[in-house]
């Protein structure tokens, strides 16, 4: 996907998760979000003929670092990371926090905090291009679990999310959309736009398509884990006098225990 001259190329590996490698198409620079799998991702890359300059990590796992080290030696490669996951990151070479900027080539993106799925997660926000890499905080139609956060915590970073211009493409780690719109629609069984979205969603992986990057406006529209501070949701779930971020925990909860 082209975002003026930066060049987003999206791939499957493992077995849900997606590589993405950026392009500054003026300078040639190129950067990987994530390394799933290093093999995958040298291949992707060897096929296009491109090098690799950068690794940006948004948080410790291993669906998300296990090809830095084979990367970074096949590639000479620079490693960035969250400066809150420590030596977690392998191979990191430069600590990231939020506020800092990274350079693709003349591509900006702006560093922003999203704790909760894990202590240090952050996203990589690309403002002038309109594009946001999300890592495993927020999914289309779902969030991620909080295994190392707290439901106050992961509210606050989604709603970092949430405050990006409706406009942007948000590109999510994995393809867990068909079970976040079957989660989401028995929740939210009168919102027509999810119900709509859940339509689109079943045809595309019928078809073996991606769901994913998607739109942050529809995200609005539709996504429950972003509408924790709507009273209609909260009152649905018998929650009308909750704080949003015990919304966001039930609905959270309710999700882990899906069927």
């Amino acid at each position: 996907m082209r975002h003026g001259s930066l060049i987003v190329y999206q791939f499957p590996c493992l077995r849900d998760n997606y590589g993405f490698l950026l392009r500054d198409e003026e300078t040639g620079m190129v950067a990987a979000v994530d390394t799933p799998d290093g093999e995958e991702v040298a291949r992707q890359l060897d096929a296009k003929g491109w090098g690799l300059n950068l690794i940006l990590n948004t948080h410790w796992h291993a669906d998300h670092t296990g090809g830095n080290e084979m990367l970074k030696a096949r590639y000479k490669a620079r490693i960035l990371g969250p400066d809150a996951e420590g030596q977690r990151i392998p191979g990191r070479d430069q600590a990231l926090h939020g506020g800092d900027e990274v350079m693709i080539g003349k591509q900006r993106a702006r560093v922003i905090e999203t704790p909760g799925h894990t202590a240090g997660h952050i996203a990589f926000v690309f403002d002038e291009a309109g594009a946001a890499f999300v890592g495993d905080t927020l999914f289309s139609l779902g969030c991620g679990r909080l295994f190392e956060g707290e439901p106050a915590q992961m509210w606050q970073s989604l709603k970092a999310l949430r405050d990006l211009p409706p406009d942007t493409t948000i590109y999510c780690a994995h393809e867990y959309t068909a079970a976040n719109a079957r989660f989401a629609v028995s929740i939210d069984p009168d919102n027509a736009a999810l119900q709509a979205r859940k339509a689109e969603v079943d045809r595309l992986r019928a078809e073996d398509r991606p769901t994913v990057p998607v739109r942050l406006a529809d995200e609005l529209r539709t996504n429950p884990f972003l509408r924790a501070d709507d009273p209609a949701l909260a009152a649905r779930l018998g929650l009308e006098d909750a704080a949003p971020w015990e919304v966001f925990g039930e609905i959270r909860r309710r999700k882990d225990n899906f069927g």
